[in-house]
């Protein structure tokens, strides 16, 4: 049963645009039939916590003596890395917030990314390597390329560097711009460009989590990634 993993971190429990996008995302995938079954964590509404203990960072055979995590804080980071392994297709709602991503997600991907477990260390084995990722980020002004404010975008790049290089992920990235146009008067010359972004973005999940759920002839499904 090809499983989906569906986070969101958003602030904004009615109003976030990766929120709707991700919604969209997990709508398509459920809608591929009763098999296509989806785990949802809100991280802000129930916020993982942050790493209590370094030892946390290292699989338990790379500790070093005495170094002994509280078991309580070492159970919920099992329970996130078997939601993340479990999962056939991961989707991120990954907004920009203050040119970073939202700290609830950073401390999400603290406790998924593992050395000697989810990342490699002392072997090469990369247990999520192909796996499909799909980030959705929406930023409230342009970062695009020839924009004034490109390269501020420090967001996206650390998600894609963890899930991607360090774990070994296929990772797709949606992205909207100028979501505040609706919001902020003075950018209200940009509502035309901003709406038709976020219309493009809503077709690209649909397109996604279509394709990755139900891929055509001779594209491998996500459980013939792992």
């Amino acid at each position: 049963m090809p499983g989906l993993l569906h986070l969101d971190s958003s602030a904004d429990p009615t109003g976030s645009t990766t929120r709707a996008l991700t919604r969209t995302f997990a709508d398509t995938w459920q809608g591929l039939g009763p098999q296509h079954t989806v785990t949802y964590r809100d991280l802000h509404a129930d916020p993982p916590p942050h790493l209590s203990d370094a030892a946390l960072h290292w699989a338990p055979r790379l500790r070093r003596p005495g170094e002994t995590p509280d078991p309580a804080a070492a159970a919920t980071q099992e329970l996130l890395l078997a939601e993340l392994l479990a999962a056939d297709v991961l989707v991120i709602g990954a907004p920009m917030y203050n040119w970073s991503i939202p700290s609830t997600l950073k401390a999400w991907i603290d406790q998924v990314h593992v050395l000697g477990v989810t990342a490699p260390f002392d072997t090469r084995e990369q247990p999520l390597a192909g796996r499909p990722a799909v980030v959705v980020s929406a930023r409230g002004a342009q970062y695009g390329p020839g924009s004034p404010t490109a390269g501020w975008d420090h967001a996206v790049p650390p998600v894609e560097l963890v899930l991607g290089r360090s774990l070994g992920m296929a990772v797709t990235v949606v992205s909207t711009d100028a979501t505040l146009a609706f919001r902020v008067p003075a950018m209200a010359e940009l509502r035309t460009t901003a709406k038709a972004e976020l219309d493009a973005a809503h077709r690209s999940v649909i397109e996604l989590a279509t394709r990755l759920g139900h891929p055509s002839p001779g594209v491998p499904s996500p459980e013939t990634l792992r």
